[in-house]
């Protein structure tokens, strides 16, 4: 009785097992089936991209070697996430730009432009199946005007050329980010960017008079002027100016010049705590002095430049002011400001007595980040700014901050204008440390939105801080800045995940 029960049982379990492994199979067999299908799809949808793109380029300038290729994947921010590009394209002329743009719209591929890949907030990475418009190539400076005091550029000439450039037909292009020497133009744009002049000549956007764009879907468009006043119709040169490729690629830029300036002269002043820097920078700016530079470097910075360059910078300082003028009557104006500085607390006021001491001094604050970065493996690099009234709260928060969170966090600021550069070093190989890190870079944001300012003075929002972008704008202002991308990017193929 019990045998002839149990076959049929045996039988049951038998055909039960079957066919979950049978299912089990058949679920492989379809995920490898559709791994294929995909795969073959992109394939497909790649061979059709490279096709369609050396229609109208020659073949050096179509990268497709996925080796080469991951090495445009990113700019040099962390904590930002990359995509793998289909291919990266180095155009060197305006219809070839328009020739991508034309070709994405087509195929609905996403495009990411680039220039030097030296932002710091992601604003440059790589989508996944994207093509990366690297613009280095288009590097002509096509036009010095010295009556007009403009220059005519493509945007791949790197800022440091471009001055050197003006400089010797007597004039002046001011805005001088730290990445001077390898940042382009078209990046300098895209980003806003600043420097350590904004406290006197303002940033990037005040020197872009007219831009050339293309369209995502390939159009030409023409913004702006090249004469010294213009107010027709909306201002759309200034909407593309950090914009970081959302909107259009710039492929021609008009920007204002200034006559040469006679060189700068500076001073130091070491002060016994932030505080009193602070206090003297508030001070200088209340008297109606309009330096060229005036920097602030905190304790651990001041160390670690130290370090790194044998500056000779006292060690004993909490803060140190660095301060300059490049008018002709500089050694009078640094005279004042130190009186300014010894009243507020310095402990000592040194000024440069000629143009190399002053340039030993601005060296020291231009190696700051650099300096920072060989404390530990890995930086992050914040830029916030605030009102200059609130400055030493923003440096005495963060300095909390970095007790907190039991982490090394040096402040080098353009105190002028009140925009910070908290660095948090730290180590990525450890999880925890690089935990709070992520956390403190946070902190610092909040801090600064806290004291009226912003979470960016010059680096970008990119992926980075896109979060913290929505917080800063609010409903209504993320409302309409998305309307304007629908506008002029109604697929949403431009540089895709940046800003919001």
């Amino acid at each position: 009785m019990a045998d002839d029960l149990s076959a049929p049982l045996h039988d049951h379990v038998h055909d039960h097992v079957q066919d979950r492994v049978h299912g089990r199979l058949h679920d492989r067999l379809h995920d490898t089936f559709q791994d294929t299908v995909h795969d073959t799809v992109q394939d497909g949808l790649h061979d059709r991209l490279r096709a369609s793109l050396l229609e109208g380029l020659p073949a050096e300038a179509l990268l497709t070697d996925p080796q080469v290729t991951a090495s445009y994947a990113t700019d040099m921010a962390g904590f930002c996430a990359a995509g793998t590009p289909a291919a990266v394209v180095l155009p060197r002329t305006v219809e070839q730009v328009q020739h991508v743009l034309r070709t994405a719209t087509a195929l609905r591929v996403p495009v990411v432009p680039q220039g030097a890949r030296t932002g710091l907030s992601g604003a440059a990475n790589a989508s996944d199946g994207c093509i990366v418009l690297s613009l280095l190539a288009m590097d002509r400076i096509l036009e010095i005007d010295t009556v007009d005091r403009i220059a005519v550029v493509e945007p791949g000439v790197v800022n440091a050329v471009l001055s050197r450039a003006v400089a010797e037909q007597g004039l002046y292009y001011p805005p001088d980010p730290s990445s001077w020497e390898q940042c382009t133009i078209g990046g300098n744009i895209g980003t806003a960017s600043g420097g350590l002049c904004c406290v006197k000549y303002g940033v990037t956007a005040e020197y872009v008079l007219g831009l050339d764009v293309v369209l995502a879907d390939g159009r030409l468009l023409r913004t702006g002027r090249r004469t010294a006043k213009g107010v027709a119709g909306y201002d759309l040169t200034r909407l593309f100016v950090g914009s970081e490729g959302s909107l259009g690629v710039v492929v021609r830029a008009v920007l204002a010049l200034r006559p040469a300036p006679p060189r700068q002269l500076a001073l130091a002043a070491e002060f016994p705590s932030v505080a009193a820097a602070c206090a003297a920078v508030c001070a200088v700016m209340e008297a109606g002095f309009t330096p060229s530079l005036l920097e602030l470097m905190d304790r651990t910075t001041v160390r670690a430049v130290n370090a790194l360059g044998r500056m000779g910078l006292p060690e004993s300082t909490e803060a140190l002011l660095l301060a300059a003028f490049d008018t002709p009557d500089a050694p009078a104006a640094l005279a004042a400001v130190g009186e300014l500085c010894t009243a507020a607390g310095a402990t000592a006021v040194v000024p440069a007595e000629d143009e190399a001491e002053s340039e030993l001094l601005l060296q020291a604050r231009r190696m700051s980040l650099t300096a920072l970065e060989e404390l530990r493996p890995a930086t992050m690099i914040d830029d916030v700014c605030v009102p200059r009234s609130r400055l030493a709260e923003m440096l005495d928060g963060t300095a909390a901050i970095a007790r907190a969170y039991d982490l090394l966090i040096g402040v080098c600021a353009h105190a002028g204008d009140g925009n910070t550069h908290p660095v948090v070093c730290f180590d990525p190989a450890d999880e925890d440390e690089t935990r709070r890190a992520r956390a403190s870079f946070d902190e610092i944001m909040a801090l600064g939105l806290a004291l009226g300012g912003t979470i960016t003075g010059e680096h970008g929002v990119g992926v980075l801080k896109k979060e913290w972008l929505a917080r800063e704008l609010g409903p209504v202002g993320l409302e309409m800045q998305r309307g304007v991308k629908q506008a002029f990017d109604p697929l949403g193929l431009l540089n895709p995940g940046k800003l919001f």
